[in-house]
This record gives C-alpha cells, sequence and structure tokens, in this order.
C-alpha cells in the first residue's frame, strides 16, 4: 500500500499575486513572490485547503500524490527554477524554524550547481536565533510579533528537558510540562526538531482537561500532538503525519491518551492505519480516562 498525500498546488499562469491567500494559510507556507503566490515549504503544508475559498482566481488545488520521505535536493531543484526570491524565501524559512540539517543540504546544493543566491545571506541557525523562538518569559520579548502565523510558528520552550522553561512561570501555582508549540496536529509538522527521536503523546482534546494530573504524568519530558477525532476534519492527513513521526522524525515511544466515550477510540484507530503503512514500529501505550477524571485503563498495543 502506498502513502498519500495531499498538498496545495498553485497554477502560476491563473495566479495574479493578489496575496488573499497569505492569510489563510495558518503554516506559514504561502508567500507572494514576484508577482506570484508561492509554496516556499511543502513540509509545512497540511493539505486542508484552507487558502482555496480565498483565491478569486481558482489558482489553487489541492492535489493528492504518494507521500515520499522529503528531500530537500528536489524541492531545491524546484526552488531553483522559480528565480532567486523564492530560493531565499525558502532558505530563510528553514532558519526561522532551525531546520539546520535542511539549511546545509539546501546550501549544499546551490554550492553543488554554482548558485549563489542565499549561499551567505541565509547561514546556519546561530544558537541566538533559535533562542529568539523560546519563550523566555521576560517582559522585554512582549509584542514581538514572529513571522508567519504567530499561532502556527514552531517553538522550543527552555532546555531538553523544558526545565528552563518550567522555572520561568514562578507565577503559576502548577508548572506546565508543555515543552514546545504548535500542539494541535492539523498545525504540527513532523519535521519539527522536538519530535525527532522524542517520546510523544498523541491525545485526544478534552483529555487534559478531565485528567487533573495530565501535566506531570503524561507531559512531562514529552513532546505533544492534540487532536479530536470526531469533530477534526482530515482523517487521511492525521494517518500519514501519524506514519511522519514514525517513519520520518523516527520517535521514540508513542503514548495516545483518550476519553472513554466511544468516539474517541477514533483516536487509536488512526495511530494504528498509521502503523500499517509504517516502515517502522514503536512502542504505543494506549491510556483510557474516565469522564469523572480517572484512569480507566492503561494498555501496551
Amino acid at each position: 500500500m502506498k502513502n498519500k498525500r495531499k498538498i496545495i498546488k498553485i497554477d502560476e499562469d491563473k495566479c495574479d499575486g493578489c496575496g488573499l491567500c497569505i492569510p489563510n494559510c495558518p503554516e506559514g507556507a504561502l508567500q507572494v513572490i514576484d508577482g506570484k503566490a508561492r509554496l516556499i515549504s511543502d513540509l509545512l503544508c497540511d493539505g486542508l485547503g484552507a487558502c482555496l475559498g480565498e483565491c478569486p482566481r481558482g489558482a489553487i488545488v489541492i492535489e493528492e500524490r504518494e507521500a515520499v520521505p522529503y528531500d530537500e535536493r528536489k524541492v531545491m531543484e524546484n526552488m531553483v527554477k522559480k528565480g532567486e526570491n523564492t530560493v531565499q524565501a525558502h532558505l530563510k524559512h528553514l532558519k526561522d524554524h532551525c531546520q539546520n540539517d535542511l539549511l546545509k543540504q539546501a546550501q549544499a546544493y546551490l554550492k553543488e550547481k554554482g548558485v549563489t543566491w542565499g549561499r551567505k545571506e541565509n547561514r546556519k541557525a546561530s544558537p541566538g536565533s533559535c533562542k529568539s523562538q523560546v519563550t523566555s518569559h521576560k517582559p522585554e520579548t512582549k509584542g514581538k510579533t514572529p513571522c508567519g502565523c504567530p499561532g502556527a510558528r514552531e517553538m522550543t520552550f527552555g532546555g531538553e528537558a523544558g526545565d528552563e522553561a518550567c522555572d520561568a512561570v514562578e507565577s503559576a501555582p502548577v508548572r506546565s510540562q508543555l515543552r514546545q508549540w504548535p500542539v494541535q496536529l492539523h498545525l504540527v509538522s513532523p519535521q519539527a526538531p522536538y519530535f525527532k527521536n522524542a517520546d510523544v503523546v498523541l491525545a485526544a482534546d478534552c483529555a487534559a482537561y478531565s485528567y487533573g494530573n495530565f501535566h506531570a504524568e503524561f507531559l512531562k519530558g514529552r513532546a505533544l500532538a492534540i487532536a479530536c477525532p470526531k469533530l477534526d476534519e482530515g482523517r487521511e492527513i492525521y494517518i500519514e503525519k501519524i506514519r511522519s513521526l514514525i517513519d520520518d522524525a523516527q520517535v521514540s515511544t508513542l503514548t495516545v491518551v483518550t476519553m472513554e466515550v466511544p468516539c474517541c477510540s477514533g483516536l487509536l484507530g488512526l495511530v494504528r492505519s498509521a502503523l500499517s503503512v509504517s516502515k517502522r514500529k514503536v512502542p504505543v501505550t494506549h491510556v483510557v480516562i474516565g469522564i469523572h477524571g480517572e484512569i480507566k485503563n492503561r494498555a501496551e498495543q
């Protein structure tokens, strides 16, 4: 069974560069460059098509194609054809999201092909630039708006264990164990650095509200993605993202936390579907939370 992935496709002949699609791309993957809307990184395109309805010329469509491992060289091959400004935007996108390995691959490709665009302007992200994505809770950071959609920008909080972020929230009576942003499965990128080789919790939206000790018991030291199998749309997209977490991010473990209500079991079903098409197998634990806040069941899958 071949994996499929939905992703947007832009008809440049129809696009007039009006930019109406840009605010509707929460991942910040679209930009108007040289008078045309460009997908500067399919790494973050979720294929949901929120941008479709805002295109007055019908220049954006959703296409489904085989999902292959992300290949930065192939991406750069396509970007170079679109010109210097598109290449620069893509490299900046990688740098701003601290995707240093992909940035190295992109720059190596440009050097190999003798292309000088961006080989100096977008060097490997320095520790300082990556720290600009860390929530410090200091007054001087307030009011600064990151590029793209602020609500979807990837952020890692504190050090490897997340202790710095926890220590910073002195005013909170109970310390948060959340170490990254975003957390909604529609918005997260499986290629985000905080997922690589991580222990991951995939939780139903209601779980953290029902189980009082959710942060300490399930979230501490883990990366997080949340979803509602009943209300969310995009089942195939979710399956592909979970498969990518398993195969591409090579997560170490996966803990699925659901509620006892029948519809919530669909989240475990998504994980099983992803495992059925993944190349790797990872330990999966399923935890069921009761509507009164107790753990009803915990089992290895």
